[in-house]
């Protein structure tokens, strides 16, 4: 389990992260989404030891990360700017992986290298970013971590290989109770394969929960109401949004949906139905509560 407590981390004046406390259990996939600049790829970095936190800690299974040989042999971190060595080729890699992570995986390696058609003795330089990306995806997956940082992981690659990177991450976790930890921008991407998101926003931590309760926690209603009512008349949930065109209302509502369903059921609406929200939508609905509004950032 990795977990984060109290965890601070600050630039001059800038403070990246804010005193985050979060939990993230094995064999889980952990999608980690936020505003830009909220702190994702900073949480990332100090989980992988690359940044020392300035307040409060960061443990995997109980162990400290900073500049702890055995906690990093436990992970593989994909950074979202990665770095290879100087005129290196993918064979090159697989042969520095092997001194540092004792399990790596060789003839998986050359296995995935052929599958995904990439040659082990070209110079990576010469690479584009997406086979750049999948090279650092193999090596990760042939690592034989427990754990897996991913920042943008999914970003550069084509349809096809998104879709192969996610059957290879759903196959280790069912294999080897692999747990990834996905930082993405693209949360269409992460609600095909997460099962936990956590919510950042200026640092903060909003929440962090399991991905179906979320969307079991806020729904979108549309309806009709009857003459002369209005939405603040809707007693017994929390309207979090309200868009009106013309005379349909739509709500974003927080609450469990039997209540939901059972408080318009009750104000005798003309028309009502209650709609599943999108990762993406309870993202943007959660971000405005705390201020982060479209309306104030375009008008």
């Amino acid at each position: 389990m990795i977990e984060a407590i109290n965890l601070t981390k600050r630039f001059e004046d800038i403070v990246a992260v804010d005193h985050i406390n979060a939990q993230i259990r094995d064999g889980s996939v952990f999608g980690l989404i936020g505003t830009n600049g909220a702190g994702k790829s900073t949480f990332l970095r100090m989980a992988a030891g690359v940044l020392k936190p300035d307040d409060g800690t960061i443990t995997i299974d109980g162990i400290e990360v900073f500049e702890n040989e055995e906690a990093k042999q436990r992970f593989f971190y994909i950074s979202d700017d990665q770095y290879f060595f100087s005129n290196s080729t993918p064979r090159d890699l697989m042969a520095y992986y092997q001194i540092v992570y004792p399990s790596f995986d060789k003839e998986r390696f050359h296995g995935l290298m052929r599958s995904f058609d990439l040659d082990e003795n070209r110079k990576i330089n010469t690479f584009s970013k997406g086979m750049k990306k999948q090279v650092s995806v193999i090596c990760g997956i042939c690592a034989g971590t427990d754990y897996l940082f991913c920042d943008e992981t999914f970003d550069g690659l084509d349809p096809v290989m998104r879709q192969a990177v996610k059957s290879i991450f759903a196959n280790d976790m069912q294999e080897r109770h692999l747990t990834p930890i996905i930082a993405s921008h693209n949360l269409r991407e992460l609600e095909d394969i997460c099962d936990h998101v956590g919510l950042l926003h200026k640092g903060g931590i909003l929440l962090s929960r399991e991905l179906d309760e979320m969307k079991m926690n806020i729904h979108k209603v549309q309806c009709v109401l009857a003459e002369g009512m209005e939405p603040e008349s809707l007693t017994g949930m929390e309207i979090i949004k309200t868009d009106r065109r013309g005379k349909l209302l739509t709500l974003t509502v927080r609450g469990d949906l039997n209540k939901v369903e059972h408080v318009m059921q009750t104000a005798n609406p003309v028309f009502y139905e209650t709609i599943p929200l999108s990762l993406e939508e309870i993202f943007i609905s959660e971000t405005e509560v705390v201020g982060y509004d479209i309306k104030k950032l375009i008008f």
